[in-house]
């Protein structure tokens, strides 16, 4: 999802990438990028999947402190629920999956936090996050055009493959920042012995049943992430950015083809 390599010109791309044979030319992405960038994914969807069978437990949600079938919720998914006790209106309950989904949810959320930490420490003692994410004032001017670029499904330039334009730098570090915290925050808020150790962790969110509702909307806000992030990828040029992420390779003749 990373890269390591500063920005360059159009046309130092191509004379870098024409000169230079596919074998010999610089990494995309760095290995710890890579496997990162790996881990997070795996643990994503088994928190995606782990944490939907959780939702269909109790596929409502409330805010404060408290919240039950008495009251009145501020979103009600509709949806079937794997316990009686919950009335959706459905004449049927789905199989209760409540012991190896939580079970899996709370491993995904570990690995996921690992590999944060391990991603996090490296970057900013490398440089990573000032040299390849922050964008500089000349690329905030350009914010207009980016967008109406991105709204068009544009393929990006040359020299885009070996950069990020500055959509992608302020989502990143959106992402990165600001809504992986939080996801990992209104978790551990509702674990009650992390809140019986840490009453005011979840008192700033006021109460459990808010940072339930919280942890679901920022899963949604990654969730449409994750398919405009696939979708630029398409646009790019799919084989070419999977390749870059997996070998840490870009062959821009390539990346930018029409077949890509």
């Amino acid at each position: 999802m990373n890269a390591t390599l500063p920005v360059v010109t159009g046309d130092a791309v191509s004379a870098s990438t024409s000169s230079v044979p596919a074998a010999a030319a610089p990494k995309r992405h760095a290995a710890m990028v890579r496997v990162t960038h790996w881990l997070t994914t795996i643990a994503f969807f088994a928190l995606l999947l782990s944490g939907g069978e959780i939702v269909l437990s109790h596929p409502r949600f409330y805010w404060g402190e408290t919240g039950n079938v008495n009251m009145h919720p501020w979103l009600n998914l509709h949806l079937p629920s794997s316990r009686n006790t919950v009335p959706t209106g459905y004449g049927y309950v789905l199989p209760d999956q409540n012991g190896w989904s939580r079970y899996l949810h709370f491993q995904a959320a570990w690995l996921a936090v690992g590999t944060g930490l391990l991603y996090l420490l490296w970057g900013l003692f490398n440089g990573h996050f000032r040299r390849n994410l922050t964008p500089n004032r000349a690329a905030l001017k350009g914010i207009r055009a980016s967008i109406i670029e991105h709204l068009r499904f544009k393929r990006p330039r040359a020299e885009e493959a070996w950069s990020y334009n500055v959509l992608q730098r302020i989502s990143y570090l959106l992402v990165i920042f600001v809504l992986f915290p939080l996801m990992i925050w209104t978790g551990l808020a509702m674990s009650f012995g992390f809140t019986s150790a840490f009453p005011l962790a979840v008192r700033l969110l006021g109460g459990q049943q808010s940072a339930r509702s919280l942890h679901f909307i920022v899963t949604i806000l990654l969730v449409l992430f994750l398919v405009v992030h696939v979708v630029m990828i398409v646009v790019a040029g799919f084989r070419a950015r999977m390749r870059a992420m997996i070998s840490g390779k870009m062959i821009t003749g390539r990346a930018d083809s029409p077949k890509e």
